[in-house]
């Protein structure tokens, strides 16, 4: 199944001699790669070619270009620097491709690799690419200044549920909604238990982490305070201090299941003060369902809950579908209280979006947008391509006030 990130591994390797693709475990890294790579080291299956690369790289890293390194991070420093060292010697792009699921350390011995290292984030499937988006109204044409249209999207608030408990993890695609569900809880847990101890030994206690993911998912899509998650993550008998809960956070981010969606910086007209915390967002929405263990019966009673986690559904696939524009995903907050979900940027052009459930809601999403608009200095930013809310079901079209309304199941690249 065609993924947004081919065309973008491709490009990059005509144009550096090495890729570094990171993303969290089972997101799909492993198969892109391969698509592409002239030869292949596992070094998450291989032992002896770990050994190998500690006494001599030359013995491993030596295959035809490119040259896919999965799982590069397990011996990060010797991979890397011979890597830096061949990339200078051979002078020609495309040669390696390094997978990797976590971020290592830093280590002074690791050469940053500017110039010679291009880096792309991987995430899970968007609606999209799992074939559930029709992809008609295309985020980079809207960004352009074009205006497409849909129809009525053929999904519903079920189908958006059940795609947000699956997940857009290319092994749940061909499950059914149980499985798949059991699925991400076992991911989870295999997080909390074994992958968290890899980049932090120090946070070695599952059912601590597993709180505060219970905690990051009942306040997904809303600003990242430490200290409120701390106290929701306390268990019985074990309060957990807020520098505890900055390294725990700081592990899940190291392992690309969590994402900050920073506070967009901006020139306002008014003197409204702008708030500057993140949001928190699980790499993909079904991680949040996971942690809270909810089914999707409950989800389809408590909608309100749901919105947020369709929120962090729409930022995934907004994220993606950014990527090949060089975009950055960031939120408004100001301190009048109006807050807008998304503002995708590129360098010379931004869009501001809402997200909403219901189609109900289109009319107040679309007054906040204008309100947004008119308080952004256009003087020093431009004024936005686009202002657009992206709903669960319903058409896609252009409103008289200029707002796009934007079904997700036919939001596209």
């Amino acid at each position: 199944m065609p993924r947004v990130m081919d065309t973008l591994l491709a490009g990059r390797l005509r144009s550096s001699g090495a890729v570094l693709l990171e993303g969290p475990k089972a997101c799909g890294k492993t198969f892109t790669a391969e698509q592409v790579a002239g030869s292949q080291v596992y070094l998450d299956l291989d032992p002896a070619a770990r050994t190998a690369i500690r006494i001599d790289p030359t013995l491993v890293l030596n295959g035809e270009p490119p040259q896919l390194i999965d799982e590069w991070q397990l011996e990060a420093t010797s991979v890397w620097n011979h890597v830096r060292n061949e990339v200078n010697k051979r002078a020609r792009p495309g040669q390696f491709v390094l997978t990797g699921s976590a971020v290592p350390d830093d280590d002074a011995a690791r050469h940053t690799g500017a110039g010679r290292f291009a880096r792309l984030r991987m995430r899970p499937m968007s609606l999209f690419e799992s074939g559930e988006s029709t992809g008609e109204m295309s985020l980079s044409a809207l960004l352009d200044g074009g205006r497409p249209t849909s129809p009525a999207s053929a999904l519903t608030v079920p189908d958006l549920v059940g795609v947000t408990v699956r997940g857009g993890w290319p092994l749940c695609l061909d499950l059914d909604l149980a499985d798949a569900a059991r699925t991400n809880r076992d991911y989870l847990r295999s997080i909390a238990e074994v992958d968290i101890t890899r980049v932090d030994p120090a946070r070695n206690d599952p059912a601590r982490a597993l709180r505060l993911l219970r905690a990051l998912a009942r306040n997904v899509a809303m600003d990242h305070k430490v200290a409120r998650l701390a106290s929701s993550a306390d268990g019985d008998d074990s309060p957990l201090a807020r520098t505890t809960a900055y390294d725990y956070l700081g592990a899940f981010e190291r392992l690309m299941v969590t994402e900050l969606q920073p506070a967009w910086s901006t020139h306002l007209r008014s003197r409204a003060r702008l708030r500057t915390a993140p949001r928190t967002h699980f790499v993909d929405p079904s991680l949040a369902v996971a942690a809270l263990d909810a089914s999707p019966a409950q989800l389809l009673r408590d909608l309100n809950a749901f919105g947020y986690l369709f929120e962090s559904l729409v930022i995934r696939d907004i994220r993606i579908f950014s990527d090949p524009l060089d975009g950055t995903v960031t939120h408004y907050r100001d301190g009048d209280g109006l807050e807008v979900d998304v503002i995708v940027s590129t360098a010379d052009r931004w869009g501001a979006f809402e997200v909403k459930l219901g189609t109900a809601q289109i009319d107040e999403a679309a007054a906040k947008l204008l309100a947004f608009a008119n308080k952004v200095d256009t003087s020093r930013m431009g004024s936005p391509a686009v202002l657009g809310v992206v709903t669960g079901t319903g058409y896609g079209y252009t409103r008289p006030d200029g707002v796009v309304v934007i079904p997700v199941g036919a939001l596209g690249p």
